[in-house]
């Protein structure tokens, strides 16, 4: 017990080093080296939990999938109980992002663009898209749109849009305006909706 206990612990220091070191100068630019040294464990360690680079920005990418999820559910369900008000409220998970980390983008987007296309890490990076939009698609199913994949395609680009924007503008105004984008796009659905069974 004791041993997964160190192991668990060293495999978390090891991606909590990381994870700064790739948030700061992006996957490319940072070699196992300067993980290594960073984090204060050997090579050889390194290596035991992770065998290539690639597996640590997949392990890296999958950590952040299950934190980014849990906070963009969490803004959601603090928004209230209805489904609707729910898929505008996820937006304020990005705002709670961005004063906290700063306008730094989204490590999906990056990783999309730096990782091979048969990687690891491009397969968590994909993993992640699916999972959000399958969540997405559930909450606006919930809220009953006519279309709820529809109305999750459009929220999807708004999160990826803010994320984006938000890095090259380095201005928060960008979220403001992806959720009350997403309000909007929430009325017309379900308006639409409203006016069909009518």
């Amino acid at each position: 017990m004791a041993t997964r206990v160190r192991k668990t612990n060293t495999e978390q220091r090891i991606l909590d080093t990381a994870a700064g070191l790739f948030h700061r100068h992006g996957l490319r630019g940072v070699g196992v080296d300067q993980v290594i040294a960073d984090s204060g464990v050997a090579k050889s360690t390194l290596y035991a939990h992770f065998r290539t680079k690639d597996d640590l920005i997949a392990a890296y990418l999958r950590r952040t999938d299950d934190s980014w999820m849990g906070q963009l559910q969490a803004a959601a369900e603090a928004a209230g109980p209805d489904p609707a008000q729910q898929l505008v409220g996820l937006f304020d998970a990005l705002q709670a992002s961005f004063d906290r980390h700063g306008f730094f983008g989204c490590p999906f987007i990056s990783a999309a663009v730096e990782a091979e296309l048969d990687s690891k890490a491009h397969a968590a990076t994909v993993a992640h898209a699916r999972r959000r939009q399958e969540w997405l698609t559930s909450l606006a199913g919930a809220a009953g749109v006519a279309e709820p994949a529809a109305l999750a395609v459009h929220l999807g680009l708004l999160i990826d849009g803010a994320l984006a924007s938000g890095r090259l503008l380095q201005d928060r105004a960008v979220v403001d305006a992806a959720k009350a984008s997403a309000r909007a796009a929430v009325l017309a659905h379900t308006a639409q909706d409203t006016a069909t069974a009518a």
